[in-house]
């Protein structure tokens, strides 16, 4: 079983930045390493769809969403086989980013950012979440 636990949710003015951590732990029924799927960050605001924010695979290579391009960048430290983090930092933040941030990991070996990105809803394992709140 895999395991999610993001962090770094707060509240912070407009302009601000924050870097949200997110730690994987645990096996895959085959015991394959952590670092062979990918990971991702969506984000839910109240009375909206979930939505991808940023997505990254086991190549490194990497997916934003446009309203966070240039802003946002993701980044994963593959520390162990059984564990890995993930890292969205966050800057020049607006209020329209204001949301519970997810944290979710596609246990499909085959998975690429572009794929994730593209399914906002699909079968992952998520976090709990954390609240981001931007105000001015």
């Amino acid at each position: 079983e895999v395991n999610l636990v993001e962090s770094g949710g707060a509240s912070v003015q407009t302009g601000g930045s924050l870097r949200l951590s997110c730690v994987g732990s645990g096996y895959t029924y085959n015991k394959i390493p952590l670092r062979a799927f990918c990971f991702g960050w969506f984000r839910q605001a109240p009375g909206k769809v979930r939505e991808a924010v940023a997505t990254i695979d086991s190549r490194g290579d990497t997916e934003l969403a446009d309203s966070v391009k240039g802003r946002f960048t993701i980044s994963r430290d593959n520390e162990e086989d059984h564990k890995n983090s993930v890292y969205l930092q966050m800057n020049n933040l607006k209020f329209e980013d204001s949301a519970v941030y997810y944290c979710a990991i596609d246990l499909h070996y085959d998975c690429d950012a572009t794929s994730m990105r593209a399914r906002p809803n699909g079968s992952y394992t998520w976090g709990q979440g954390t609240t981001v709140t931007v105000s001015s």
